[in-house]
């Protein structure tokens, strides 16, 4: 059987996602973007990748989020996006703002992980190799390397845009203290640094409380946020115990030590608030974070269309009342 001709809906940009201005530049991302960190590796049905990405870009999620190693196994995130890209989305590459990263392990010896020229160089070569593109909208620095000095990982992002191999320059995951001084050395070679990439959610607000927001709003910065939903223990799952199949029960990167008596009795508690608004825990989760204005965007993993469409809902319901922050800032002090 042919498979269909994917044509992407008419009214794409017209089915309720929003756009948020990111920083002082002329980019607008989508206020949700699609995060292929699990879910998109080797391990997954291809057909279902797929469906999810032509789902993301029917509602209006033009920034996909990769890195070199995102997966399982590592680079095959990226191989999945290449394949689809070469299938079904090719006609839409100018709508579409592609990430990459670069930062930790992806191949063995002292080469393939950290901050190195070398190291980033050659990822973002084989990234586009992976996934087909000749340039990537954004490319990262995926963590700080404080064994590398901070000029030469800079650098390589700087050359890596004037070679044509990304649009844009990211990084993800420095200390608040240390990408100042990124964001100034960007800057004064004209490649300003375009998105700042941190987890952010109502479990970990270290960002929010440590500076680090203010210094990239100062800095004229996006702030992109990843794991809002905190792998998961913000979706309301985990209330009634750990369900075979689920992320804590597999224990990859959550595992069942983290589900403590207090983090369950204060999601029953905010999935309380959630009811009240109408929404499920993982939306108001979302939600949560849409409503700090310093925020661009925030990145979700998604393991089916359904979860992907749900995820969608809380961008129509990113605005609290006073007394709800301060239940929510209560439950979580």
């Amino acid at each position: 059987m042919i498979e269909p001709v994917y044509r992407a809906a008419d009214d794409r940009y017209e089915c309720g996602m929003k756009y948020a201005r990111c920083g002082r530049s002329g980019i607008l991302l989508p206020r949700i973007s699609l995060g292929m960190w699990q879910n998109f590796g080797e391990t997954s049905p291809l057909q279902r990748s797929k469906e999810m990405l032509h789902y993301a870009l029917d509602h209006g999620v033009v920034s996909i989020d990769l890195a070199n190693n995102y997966g399982p196994g590592y680079g095959t995130a990226e191989e999945t996006f290449g394949y689809v890209m070469r299938k079904s989305l090719f006609p839409y590459r100018d709508e579409l703002f592609i990430a990459s990263k670069a930062g930790y392990d992806m191949w063995p010896g002292p080469y393939g992980n950290w901050g190195s020229r070398k190291y980033l160089m050659t990822s973002v070569d084989q990234s586009l190799r992976r996934t087909g593109l000749e340039y990537f909208d954004v490319f990262y620095s995926h963590r700080y390397d404080p064994s590398t000095p901070e000029e030469e990982t800079l650098q390589a992002l700087v050359d890596i845009v004037r070679q044509g191999k990304a649009l844009y320059a990211g990084i993800s995951r420095w200390p608040a203290e240390v990408a100042a001084r990124a964001f100034d050395y960007l800057r004064r070679r004209d490649v300003p640094c375009l998105l700042f990439q941190d987890r952010y959610n109502l479990a970990d607000r270290r960002v929010a409380t440590d500076g680090t927001l203010d210094e990239v709003s100062a800095a004229g910065c996006g702030f992109i946020a990843f794991s809002p939903l905190a792998e998961g223990v913000l979706t309301g799952r985990y209330l009634d115990g750990i369900p075979a199949g689920s992320r804590a029960a597999r224990g990859s990167h959550l595992t069942a030590s983290k589900i403590t008596p207090e983090i369950v009795e204060k999601v029953r508690r905010l999935n309380e608030i959630a009811v009240s608004r109408g929404q499920s825990m993982a939306q108001m989760a979302l939600s949560w974070v849409l409503n700090d204005q310093r925020v661009t965007s925030v990145i979700v993993g998604c393991s089916s269309v359904g979860q992907l469409a749900d995820n969608l809902r809380a961008v129509a319901a990113a605005v609290f009342s006073t007394e709800e922050l301060a239940r929510i800032a209560e439950i979580m002090a």
